[in-house]
């Protein structure tokens, strides 16, 4: 199993390196997101740390979605899902190598990139940590669950749209806790309980989502 692993995680990537526009898109949809809340809402460095967590927390989620399409689009398209549902290999290894690939080519891009925006709105240097630190973690939650809807959503007109609106409250208590670590940082509270709640939420997803997501292929491929 842990060769499929590594043969699927090593194929998405290569693929998402041969169409870096769909990476670039979610990465300059993050960036574009983010810059222009500080711009709207004026030079007011109190107001700017105090929504930083929520605002980059926001347009990471949103990037998520944008780039939630890819995840299977493709292999749908050019008949590889069905290979992969006929190989006889276990269909839950497959959906977690390739949500992996895709958390590589997302969440850890954007994780990188919160840092430098930490600069932007005046973040201390244990908040920013404390936000980065909480998106590594909490990332992988939007990967997986998007996952589902992403897959339920395969091959119908439209969708993108579906998918948002499927996995939207889902991602809600990621977002709130994700944002509330480096809150609580900022007022100096522990983030420690933020922390817990967040990994719990990721080892939760890990588990059932995937089997949720294998399902969901199976009646798409049907």
């Amino acid at each position: 199993m842990f060769r499929l692993f590594a043969a699927i995680v090593k194929r998405d990537l290569k693929l998402a390196l041969r169409q870096k526009s769909d990476v670039f898109n979610t990465v300059f949809f993050f960036i574009v997101v983010v810059t222009l809340v500080p711009l709207g809402i004026g030079p007011d460095q109190a107001l700017l740390r105090s929504i930083a967590p929520g605002v980059v927390w926001v347009a990471a989620l949103l990037a998520a979605l944008l780039s939630l399409p890819r995840l299977f689009a493709n292999d749908y398209a050019d008949g590889t899902l069905e290979q992969m549902l006929l190989s006889g290999e276990p269909l839950t290894v497959i959906v977690i190598a390739k949500v992996f690939a895709h958390w590589l080519t997302t969440g850890i891009p954007l994780t990188v990139i919160s840092g430098l925006f930490a600069l932007m709105f005046d973040l201390h240097a244990d908040v920013a940590f404390v936000l980065m630190a909480a998106l590594l973690i909490g990332t992988p939650v939007l990967s997986l669950v998007g996952s589902v809807g992403a897959a339920l959503t395969l091959g119908l007109r439209g969708g993108s749209v579906l998918t948002s609106i499927l996995v939207l409250p889902l991602y809600i208590p990621v977002l709130i806790f994700g944002a509330g670590a480096a809150e609580a940082v900022a007022t100096g509270m522990s983030s420690a309980a933020y922390f817990f709640i967040v990994g719990a939420l990721t080892l939760f997803s890990l588990v059932v989502m995937p089997l949720a997501t294998a399902a969901a292929l199976r009646i798409a491929a049907e």
